[in-house]
């Protein structure tokens, strides 16, 4: 039994281990309470007065009341690069939601009367949008999944579709980081 208890034990401490941030990770940085990065030595370096104009696709919702993965990584990629050395102002993203990832835009009331969880993602979502990012949410998708431009928080846009914004994004220099 006692074999049994230890075993188990060093499974789950292996487990939570694993799930644990890297000792390096910097978990604050411009976007407050989110977006956690490692400082890196770079070998690789970008000239600091780049200007980056980035697009994030969010196209899936998070489980109920988790934060979203996509919306997470905007605010790293823009902690890492301010941290950086990098302007804030010479950094401008957009997450284009399509698709069920418009539940994660969801404002208090539609979101818990969906999922009865509080939606996680609004406190991020505003202090994004405080910083200058945009949402802009797929229309078409909106109606495909009964959502009114009234269930959405505040600092969300509504565009005729994810695919219009896309163009347009990308006709104003807009890329799309793929991850």
């Amino acid at each position: 039994m006692i074999r049994f208890v230890v075993i188990v034990s060093l499974v789950f401490l292996s487990a939570s281990a694993l799930g644990a941030l890297p000792a390096n990770m910097q978990k604050e940085g411009y976007i407050k309470g989110y977006g956690p990065f490692v400082r890196v030595q770079e070998d690789w370096r970008v000239s600091r007065d780049t200007e980056f104009k980035v697009v994030f696709d969010l196209a899936k919702a998070a489980a109920p009341g988790e934060i979203n993965k996509t919306i997470l990584a905007a605010a790293r990629f823009i902690n890492m690069h301010v941290d950086a050395g990098f302007a804030p102002e010479n950094i401008q993203v957009v997450v284009v939601v399509h698709g069920s990832g418009g539940d994660d835009v969801g404002n208090d009331a539609y979101y818990e009367e969906k999922t009865m969880h509080k939606n996680a993602n609004a406190p991020l979502v505003k202090a994004l949008a405080d910083k200058g990012v945009q949402f802009i949410v797929c229309g078409q998708s909106a109606a495909f999944y009964g959502m009114a431009k009234t269930d959405f928080l505040p600092e969300v846009q509504l565009a005729l579709s994810a695919m219009t914004a896309h163009a347009v994004l990308q006709q104003q220099g807009y890329t799309l980081n793929p991850f």
